[in-house]
């Protein structure tokens, strides 16, 4: 699976077999999975037309409620906590299982 972050995010968080790119040191398009926090909402919302594929998921990275309540009128898809970050992994893979498959 293909995934784009456009916020800073420890890669080791995320399985050898996904692709994982930054979208600040480029990336070539067609990520199934976006991962944004309330910093970069602007930059993905920006740029997700040349770097999603057609069918892709969006998950937000949100430090508190007040995250949360800035990121529900963007349609995010998932959302997970910042101190639940090992776990992304996990959700990761239940999107693939459940969304792109």
């Amino acid at each position: 699976m293909k995934i784009v972050t456009f916020n800073e995010l420890d890669a080791s968080f995320i399985d050898d077999k996904h692709t994982v790119e930054h979208f600040q040191s480029g990336c070539s398009g067609d990520a199934q999975v976006v991962i944004m926090d309330i910093d970069t909402i602007f930059d993905f919302e920006e740029n997700k037309g040349t770097v999603c594929a057609d069918k892709y998921i969006s998950v937000a990275v949100i430090d508190d409620d007040g995250d949360y309540e800035a990121f529900k009128n963007f349609g995010i898809d998932a959302w997970v906590k910042a101190e639940d970050l090992k776990d992304l992994n996990s959700l990761l893979n239940l999107i693939e299982k459940r969304s792109l498959s």
